[in-house]
């Protein structure tokens, strides 16, 4: 029972959070509530028992990362950012997609309905815990694309600070 309430809660965190994250003009207000909806979707692996995800999202994205958008927000100049047309009122396109989406998550909620309950059968070994499992995946299966990631917020850092710096 309170796992349901719980689960509804950080939902509407989620929802909630990335609702106001693509609707605030202000960019410092729609960085808080994308760590609002950050902080739902830890919630969420907490439901889970992913205790190691969890602390992930907390620590990295939470605290490392949000913290550098944020920084990055405040160091470049938003006054010529504010006065640039922000939509391009493009209402059509941007429903359209969201409908293709969602007739993409029907078509594999539909597909899918009989392989998930033999997809957590093919999971982690009974006698690794969830930390090492995740370790063994991303360093065996997915170094590439770990390495490639981390090359990629290395340019993203570089790159904030050379905007912000008017003259290096």
């Amino acid at each position: 029972m309170m796992d349901t309430v719980f689960f509804y809660i950080f939902a509407a965190m989620v929802l909630g959070g990335a609702l106001l994250t693509i609707t605030r003009r202000n960019a410092v207000h729609s960085a808080i509530s994308l760590i609002v909806c950050l902080l739902g979707v830890a919630g969420l692996y907490l439901l889970q028992q992913a205790e190691f995800l969890f602390a992930v999202q907390i620590i990295l994205y939470i605290g490392g990362i949000m913290v550098l958008f944020l920084f990055v927000i405040m160091l470049v100049n938003l006054d010529l950012a504010a006065k640039e047309r922000q939509f391009n009122k493009q209402w059509l396109i941007g429903l359209v997609a969201a409908g293709l989406a969602g007739a993409q998550i029907g078509w594999f909620l539909f597909k899918g309905k009989f392989e998930i309950a033999s997809a957590g059968a093919a999971g982690a070994s009974v006698s690794q815990g969830n930390t090492e499992a995740i370790a063994d995946s991303l360093f065996k299966d997915y170094l590439l694309p770990f390495e490639l990631v981390s090359v990629l917020l290395l340019v993203a850092v570089v790159g904030s600070v050379v905007m912000a710096k008017k003259r290096i």
